[in-house]
């Protein structure tokens, strides 16, 4: 995650032309109405009232399913680069037969799994893509999607619910309940509220302040979500007396951190004993981080002919962020800690965030900062590579040439059982290395976001790290029907063109990805693709597709489908490179650069 924001704006314009004109697609069968105006985010906020066209999408998405059509002559399409100079990591997407797809990379790519199983590479089918015209105001795609989901829309009623019900042609496990309705509060202690009175049967994030209560009721349980950041302290290694290893580690051996966790972190959060969250599959390979004991700190600084300690600073920018919520109370506990410890005066040094970034980037920190990082995809790579891979930047001085051979070998092979020495060896090196000391493990996107809570009548919950919980996995003895309450109303129902978690998650229950995020975790499982098979270079990926997937609308699942929902986000010349912003920030973020992009 980016330490500033998730995302940065988009710019995106016209360029190249598909591949192949729409008229090769056939149309939609049983096309549905127009959508409204996208919903707010808010009930505060004007809306307008549904459109006659999206009535009859909600009487169409409530009817019995409908039997799957005849399979038609299988048209096959692709998309490639002309080169791979435009910025980008595909190099091309086509559909091989009708349940095969390759994607070609330009560079190679081990975590390319855990990067198209988020909600935002949910597959749609080319002809609704087509008939859709893309996303803005008024288009069906962000409010009445159709997907292979194992429920569909049934109702959304701007600014007071969004009403699903089940799928009953879901290929996998069908919903347990019939009717799931998420409403929306902003305020975590009257969503409390509602789910005590039993208006709501489940809420998410509720607040910490609040956590006591929920766990000391008989009627309501506490599920917690996996962590997926890190806080840390670091340290330059280019700047005395940090350029000695010995120092280093007398600094980690003098933090108390789960005095620190106690004092300067919410309930909720967890002591870091990797740097990689344990979540994150290969995260927590190796030995556990240094314990405390100030006895040995001594030791070791007096080794380093520093008896008396040093002065030096903890710089951290004074922004709230999900990994670090009280950046300046952290501060301020180390700093104690280090003084009484080892006699080392730190002084304390707020920066702006821009500034304070860019000095860390170029490794022009002196003394220590303050700094963390949430999960951008879901692969150790994404933590381990970014801070100490041969692209790291300079934010701990010279590079360890012992762990970035680890993580080169790591990063080549695709198979998970291959990959575990090499992130043994790289966390052992890590730790003897101590650039830096791992404090804690907290929220993703939100610091509040650690739990949800919901009914003991509940069956079959979990929390997901990412959010994205599975409702057709839940019951509710005795009823038919499930209300969830999350902060805010989706923003829209089109995942490709949102980041925020009340929207994914959503969206999550309606479209599927080709693979998926295991139940309650970070690891991976076959979703819409029974597998998806690298090269021995990691440079092309093969999907074979489950046979016999049916959308929402009747038609079966394939590789054109997959091309096509790739590629209106990839292509920014597309003509239905169109959401609800036009963004597109996942795919942005994540594969590095739109085609055509200008």
């Amino acid at each position: 995650m980016k330490r500033s924001v998730k995302f940065n704006a988009l710019t995106l314009l016209l360029g190249a032309a598909w591949l192949m004109s729409a008229c090769q697609l056939t149309s939609l069968s049983g096309g549905l109405g127009s959508g409204n105006a996208p919903a707010p985010t808010s009930a505060t906020q004007a809306v307008e009232p549904p459109t006659p066209e999206i009535e009859a999408t909600k009487a169409q998405t409530e009817s019995a399913p409908v039997t799957p059509e005849p399979t038609a002559i299988f048209q096959p399409i692709s998309k490639s680069a002309p080169d791979c100079e435009y910025g980008g990591q595909f190099a091309a997407i086509e559909a091989v037969d009708r349940l095969t797809v390759r994607f070609r990379l330009c560079q190679p790519e081990v975590a390319f799994l855990s990067k198209i199983a988020y909600p935002a590479f949910g597959i749609l089918p080319a002809e609704f893509l087509e008939a859709a015209g893309g996303g803005g105001k008024g288009s069906r795609l962000l409010e009445a999607p159709v997907g292979t989901g194992p429920y569909r829309v049934a109702r959304w009623d701007p600014g007071e619910e969004l009403v699903f019900s089940a799928f009953e042609g879901y290929w996998g496990e069908k919903a347990r309940i019939g009717e799931l309705v998420f409403r929306w509060e902003l305020d975590a202690s009257q969503r409390l509220l509602e789910l005590q009175a039993g208006t709501v049967q489940a809420i998410d994030n509720p607040s910490s302040g609040d956590l006591d209560a929920i766990q000391s009721s008989p009627d309501l349980a506490l599920i917690e979500r996996s962590p997926l950041s890190v806080a840390y302290l670091g340290m330059n290694n280019t700047y005395p007396p940090f350029d000695n290893q010995i120092v280093r580690q007398a600094i980690n051996l003098a933090l108390d951190r789960t005095a620190l966790l106690q004092a300067a972190f919410p309930p909720g959060f967890v002591l870091a004993e990797y740097f990689t969250p344990c979540a994150i599959p290969l995260g927590c390979l190796g030995e556990k981080w240094y314990g405390y004991d100030p006895v040995q700190a001594r030791q070791l600084l007096d080794q380093a002919d520093f008896p008396s300690g040093f002065q030096t600073q903890i710089a951290y920018r004074d922004v709230v962020r999900s990994y670090m919520p009280q950046p300046g109370l952290v501060a301020e506990q180390i700093r104690v800690q280090l003084r009484q410890n080892l006699q080392i005066n730190a002084s304390l040094i707020a920066i702006d965030s821009p500034d304070f970034l860019q000095a860390v980037d170029e490794g022009r920190l002196p003394g220590l900062f303050l700094l963390g990082w949430g999960a951008d995809y879901a692969d150790v790579t994404n933590f381990l590579d970014t801070h100490f891979g041969a692209q790291a930047t300079r934010l701990f001085g010279k590079p360890f040439p012992d762990i970035q051979s680890a993580l080169e070998l790591g990063g080549s092979i695709a198979a998970e059982a291959e990959r575990k020495p090499y992130y043994e060896t790289a966390n052992n090196a890590i730790r003897e290395h101590a650039p830096l000391a791992p404090l804690a493990h907290g929220g993703w996107l939100d610091a509040q976001a650690l739990s949800i809570a919901v009914n003991r009548s509940v069956q079959g919950a979990s929390a997901s790290p990412f959010s994205l919980e599975r409702f057709n996995e839940m019951s509710v003895n005795g009823q038919a029907r499930l209300v969830w309450m999350q902060s805010l109303e989706p923003l829209s129902l089109y995942c490709a063109d949102e980041t925020d978690s009340d929207s994914l998650r959503a969206c999550a229950q309606v479209i599927e990805p080709l693979y998926r995020f295991a139940r309650g975790g970070a690891n991976l499982e076959p979703a819409l693709a029974e597998s998806c098979t690298p090269n021995a270079e990691l440079t092309e990926w093969t999907c074979k597709l489950r046979d016999g997937v049916q959308f929402h609308d009747g038609s079966l699942l394939d590789a054109a489908d997959v091309v096509r929902s790739f590629s209106v986000q990839w292509d920014a010349a597309d003509g239905l490179h169109k959401g609800r912003t036009g963004e597109f920030a996942y795919f942005k973020e994540l594969w590095g650069a739109f085609l055509n992009a200008r």
